[in-house]
């Protein structure tokens, strides 16, 4: 229903929509939900709700409708923009690879404007049916559309009066002169005026920004940029030569817009700082590359941002560029991206995250970091539910590369056996059946198959212990069970400087899982049970204070674990103290100093 209300809203400008403008908000305000798996009695629904709204309608139409309706459109709008990425529709949000620009361009010749004022109702009905009945990847399309790009059509649209400004003495003659030639000039035109004014055209539209106030005319003047930028990507070295003679730098009036107040603004002046980030021949300064990713970076915390597409596509572009990727890592950003991929995002923001996890692991550094952030559960998980194939080919890839990209081998096992762990094994059974005609997916299938099935054979249950603590996911698995596994494995924990033992304790003191609580209290029972110096070591760690706390915790099942690993600390001095016992009176001499001072204490 969103997708239609944007629709009807931002591209038709017609009677027959006047009466589907009130439908929709009548829809919006009653906060009523409608799924369209069943096309007919949807349509069927639309229609009526169309009728029954004209007949409402009917007597306030006269000569003062415009007044009337103004404060309602506005409303709409507010409604429309404010609710994009809160409502989900049954089909999703996904979305083809194409950028936001090609996604505008297809959406534009598919659905042209009409140039009929008159257009009937029978036309609306034709047009709603057309839009419901719309093959998938049309639908993906439509809902790729981001919000910004939505919102730039109707800008566009809103000329602004130069006239004014010239004659407010807020612009020069020699700036008012460029932009209304280029305002008003085709591409043809644009592309000479530019060749014959580059100069110009980057003083021009820099002195705009820095002097002009209006939220309206500001938002005018970035759309015509990144109309410009769009047409020919060597034009971002315009804004380079200008600042180069001037002996400033070209982020500085951009980056300033990103403290604006305006949604719009904001982000589209961050989409056109990532264009000409990516586009020029220079890489953006350390420091302000900083401030930049540093702000995508909040903008996905924002909830309930609905620019988060734009966002994203900002990422998108930035992160193909490695020397950006160590700077997005260096201000915690692949943190970030797993927090908002753990929460609910529709698929459209799924992928594009994806995506960006997707280019950091063509470095080869950052691939073997990767999964320290948790991503190969996470993307683990995804896969388990995606039904959408472009989220389920872009998480294949990143996997894929998680085990080509490493250069140290023992890194690609760990994250075969990471995989296995998280069932992806069996994900890759079930697509399998699927039919699939990209060939993409196909040969990341075979090619992932081959390698977690040669992982699992070569796989030691030590292996498969240590790769499901690193994971945080601990579940009963057979080796925690297993007497004969702490009896051979227990001294391995102490490795790499106690590496499981403080992971286990970490879980204990930051998990909120009562599974993952009770097992880890369990194993590091076991751990003190089978390995002599295992009560001293858990001590030194913290771990025994953190066992003792889960005493009075609220699930029993996690009680009643905390309980025999407290017993399991405090019994290990008892039976160090009986085998000092027997042995002393085997050898038939009387109890050592030590030994008394341990029984005292015990």
């Amino acid at each position: 229903m969103e997708f239609i209300a944007i629709y009807l809203w931002t591209v038709l400008e017609t009677r027959a929509i006047y009466v589907a403008r009130h439908v929709v908000y009548r829809y919006l305000l009653t906060d009523a939900r409608i799924s369209f798996t069943n096309a007919k009695s949807s349509e069927l629904i639309l229609k009526q709700w169309v009728k029954r709204s004209l007949q409402m309608d009917k007597d306030k139409m006269g000569k003062d409708k415009n007044e009337k309706d103004k404060p309602q459109q506005e409303s709409l709008v507010k409604i429309l923009r404010r609710r994009s990425t809160r409502i989900r529709w049954k089909d999703d949000q996904s979305s083809s690879d194409d950028s936001d620009d090609e996604m505008e361009e297809n959406f534009s010749r598919d659905f042209p404007e009409s140039e009929d004022s008159a257009l009937s109702l029978t036309m609306a009905d034709s047009t709603i049916k057309s839009i419901i009945s719309l093959p998938d990847e049309k639908i993906d399309m439509l809902a790729a559309t981001s919000v910004l790009q939505q919102q730039a059509t109707e800008i566009r649209n809103q000329r602004v009066n130069w006239q004014s400004y010239l004659q407010s003495q807020m612009i020069s003659q020699e700036d008012y002169s460029f932009i209304v030639a280029f305002d008003n000039a085709d591409a043809q035109a644009r592309e000479k005026l530019l060749k014959d004014n580059r100069n110009q055209a980057a003083k021009t539209f820099l002195n705009l920004l820095g002097h002009v106030s209006k939220d309206q005319t500001i938002q005018y003047i970035l759309i015509m940029i990144d109309d410009m930028l769009q047409e020919d990507r060597k034009r971002v070295e315009i804004f380079h030569e200008h600042c180069a003679k001037k002996k400033e730098s070209v982020w500085g009036p951009f980056l300033n817009l990103l403290n604006r107040p305006d949604g719009f603004i904001v982000n589209m002046t961050s989409r056109i700082i990532a264009k000409i980030a990516c586009w020029s021949q220079d890489l953006m300064d350390k420091s302000d590359l900083q401030f930049y990713l540093a702000w995508l970076k909040d903008q996905l915390k924002q909830n309930n941002n609905e620019y988060m597409q734009s966002v994203a596509r900002c990422l998108q572009m930035m992160l193909r560029i490695d020397e950006y990727r160590f700077a997005f890592v260096s201000v915690d950003g692949i943190s970030t991206l797993i927090d908002v991929l753990q929460g609910r995002v529709n698929f459209q923001v799924q992928y594009q995250l994806i995506f960006c996890l997707w280019v950091l692991t063509f470095n080869p550094l950052l691939a073997e970091k990767m999964n320290k952030f948790n991503v190969i559960p996470i993307l683990a998980d995804i896969l388990s539910d995606s039904v959408k194939e472009k989220v389920t080919r872009i998480i294949l890839a990143v996997f894929r590369n998680l085990i080509e990209t490493p250069e140290d081998s023992q890194v690609s096992k760990e994250h075969c056996i990471a995989m296995v762990q998280c069932k992806v094994l069996k994900q890759l059974s079930i697509l399998e059946q699927r039919k699939l005609d990209d060939e993409d997916i196909v040969a990341d299938i075979e090619f992932l198959n081959e390698k977690l099935q040669a992982s699992v054979q070569d796989l030691s249950s030590f292996d498969e212990y240590a790769t499901e603590v690193k994971s945080g996911r601990l579940e009963w698995s057979p080796v925690h069970k297993s007497a004969k596994f702490w009896r051979e494995n227990a001294g391995r924990l102490n490795e790499k400087n106690y590496e499981l033992l403080r992971i286990l304790i970490h879980l204990l003191e930051t998990s909120k899982d009562p599974l993952v609580l009770s097992v880890a209290s369990f194993d590091i029972g076991e751990y003190v049970r089978h390995y002599p110096r295992g009560k001293h070591v858990i001590e030194q760690l913290g771990g025994k204070q953190l066992v003792m706390q889960l005493l009075g915790h609220e699930d029993p099942n996690v009680r009643y674990e905390a309980l025999l690993a407290v017993q399991k600390l405090m019994v290990h001095n008892w039976e160090y103290l009986g085998r000092q016992l027997e042995k002393e009176q085997t050898q038939g001499t009387k109890p050592t100093t030590s030994t008394a001072s341990l029984s005292v204490k015990s």
